[in-house]
Formats: C-alpha cells, sequence, structure tokens
C-alpha cells in the first residue's frame, strides 16, 4: 500500500530560526513546538519517515498561525520563508515531498492573495494552502477574507480548515482563561466546526461551487452530530429571538447539510477507531485523505501514523477503498502522482 500524509507538520530551517528570535517563542503552543524535534530538525523528520513503506508526506506549517507568530508587521516575511522552505525540501526531496500547503499572513487580506498568486503561479510544490479557523479572532466569513477563497478556486486548490484556540478563550464567563487545556481537547474540535457553519450558513459556498475545503480531524464535531447539523439545522432561526434568521435557509441554494456533506476530511483522529468508522460513515471514502497529524504523538513523531494506519487495516475495508483514502484521492485533490 501507497500512503500520502495529506495532513502533518514541520518548519523549515529558515523560518524556525527566524521564530526563535521573537519573544514568547516557547509560550503555550509553541512550548509544545520546541519539545518536538521531529517538527524542525529533517534528519529526525526522516527517521519516522522511513518506518513507513511507500510513505510521502504532504506537508505545512505547525502552530501558531503565522498571523499570531510574530510582530504584527512580520507576517508577510514569515509566510514568505515557509513557503519558500517548503518548495526547496520539495525540490530537493520529491519522493518524501510530493507538495506542501502554504501559509498566508491571513492578518494581511492583500499580500495574502499577492503570495498565494506566487506560490500557485510559480509551480513551485504548493498543492493547497492551510489556513485556521480563525484570523486572530475573525471569523473566516469576513468579506475581507473572501479573495483569499476566490483565488484558491481560481487555481483550483484545496482549502485545508487547521482549529486554533489558546487559553486565553475561556470555557465560563466567570473565568478568565480556559483550563486543564479543554481548549484544545474540546476547543479545537468546536473552533473547526465553528468555522465549517460559518463558511456554509454565510453563502460562501454558493458563491464559490467550485471551491474544495478540507476540515482538519474528520470534519471535527460534525459527523458525530450529524442530526444537529441536518434536521436541527433546517430549524435555524426557531431558537433566537435577538434577530430575524428567516432569510439564512431561503437565501442557501441547498440544505446547510448538503454543504456540510461537501467537505474533504482526513484520518488524523489520533488513533481512535470510532471516530474513523464515523467520520467515514458520515464522508464516504471518496472525500476521506490519510493524514496523521505527525508528529504530535506521545512518541513524537511515528505513533500517530503506525496507529492510523493500525485503524484502517482492522475496517477490512475494500482494496479499492483503502486505496482511494491512503493515497488515491490525495492525488486527486493535489494533483500529483
Amino acid at each position: 500500500m501507497q500512503y500520502i500524509d495529506a495532513f502533518n507538520h514541520f518548519f523549515p530551517k529558515p523560518l524556525w530560526d527566524k521564530i526563535q528570535t521573537f519573544a514568547g517563542a516557547g509560550k503555550n503552543i509553541g512550548k509544545r513546538m520546541q519539545n518536538i524535534p521531529c517538527i524542525y530538525d529533517l534528519d529526525e523528520r526522516f527517521r519516522v519517515m522511513d518506518g513507513v513503506e511507500n510513505y510521502r508526506q504532504v506537508i505545512s506549517l505547525g502552530m501558531p498561525p503565522v498571523e499570531a507568530m510574530g510582530p504584527p508587521n512580520a507576517p508577510p516575511e514569515l509566510a514568505r520563508l515557509g513557503n519558500e522552505g517548503f518548495a526547496e525540501l520539495c525540490t530537493k526531496y520529491p519522493e518524501r515531498f510530493p507538495g506542501y500547503l502554504a501559509s498566508l499572513p491571513m492578518n494581511n487580506p492583500v499580500e495574502a492573495v499577492k503570495e498565494l498568486e506566487r506560490v500557485f503561479e510559480a509551480n513551485d510544490g504548493a498543492v493547497g494552502l492551510q489556513i485556521h479557523s480563525n484570523v486572530n479572532g475573525m471569523p473566516l466569513d469576513h468579506e475581507q477574507f473572501f479573495p483569499i477563497f476566490e483565488t484558491a478556486a481560481k487555481f483550483d486548490r484545496p482549502v485545508f480548515l487547521h482549529p486554533s484556540r489558546g487559553e486565553e478563550m475561556p470555557d465560563y464567563l466567570s473565568e478568565d482563561k480556559s483550563r486543564y487545556e479543554i481548549w484544545w481537547t474540546f476547543g479545537w474540535p468546536y473552533e473547526t466546526s465553528a468555522a465549517m457553519a460559518r463558511i456554509v450558513l454565510s453563502g460562501l459556498m454558493d458563491k464559490l461551487p467550485n471551491l474544495k475545503l478540507l476540515a482538519h480531524h474528520l470534519g471535527a464535531m460534525v459527523p458525530y452530530f450529524e442530526g444537529r447539523v441536518g434536521p436541527g439545522q433546517d430549524q435555524l432561526g426557531k431558537r433566537t429571538s435577538t434577530e430575524d434568521l428567516s432569510h439564512v435557509l431561503r437565501d442557501l441554494k441547498r440544505r446547510p447539510f448538503d454543504y456540510f456533506k461537501d467537505f474533504y476530511a482526513d484520518t488524523a483522529v489520533f488513533g481512535s477507531r470510532a471516530a474513523t468508522v464515523c467520520g467515514l460513515e458520515f464522508y464516504g471514502v471518496d472525500k476521506v485523505l490519510f493524514a496523521s497529524d505527525s508528529p504530535f504523538d506521545p512518541e513524537r513523531g511515528p505513533g500517530y501514523i503506525r496507529d492510523t494506519i493500525a485503524v484502517l487495516n482492522s475496517l477490512s475495508l475494500a482494496k479499492e477503498d483503502m486505496e482511494k483514502i491512503c493515497f488515491r484521492n490525495a492525488q486527486k485533490l493535489f494533483r500529483v502522482e
């Protein structure tokens, strides 16, 4: 079996070195990155990859988002450093990295569009782009971000949604921060699901019908909450008295449920068989791509790759379906061999 790992993370050396000079580089999620050599050490990365036969990775940056990495004027340079570093890796090691997901300075939409056009026109290995579930607290359906989605659709390249949320967003109004890392455990799946809902209900997918979107971690909460995004969402506005939402469903061309089914998803669910079964049932084998979210397992690299493959092997899928998930869907979506 071949494997194209569609969603895993790495920092090219020029970008990694640059962000080490910023104050707070080792704070919170940055602390997590500092303690995982596989996310910045290429030799360690190769060692982990060599543990799986016929295995390649489409690489993308780790957290935090580019727009939150440094001072306000830094993101355009950081995005370019990341993208140029990835392009170099893809050129030098095509047998390992068939492509990368571009990163953008999302807090500067004009520069973000320029960078996206640059990497796609350069044909330098960028096979899609990674954006986060909010842009420094702003929702993705804000009009200033529309040109970014429009550019992705123009080049027929997929947009991968990665969750982003920190402890500064409390779980209770009586507190000033999230405790026990609830912001990650439950906050990140919520973040992705909320971003998906805003994209769907804002009508973005009607405006850009050819736009391809992938929701990280097997569509986050959506498959498990099929009843809520289906019959529940069909009653949108019935629970709200502070504003008139009757126009939302009327303005959409289809049921909200149908748009949620149009997302792609990946297998990065930390080795959970139950979640994998649920996600595959919801999206179907044509919309799911193999992904590990390496190197964030307790072993700092190989664990989630191995566990994800083991889960897929346990499902007794038809050979054709297994091939779709493991590499053929990625080949088609990314347009790679």
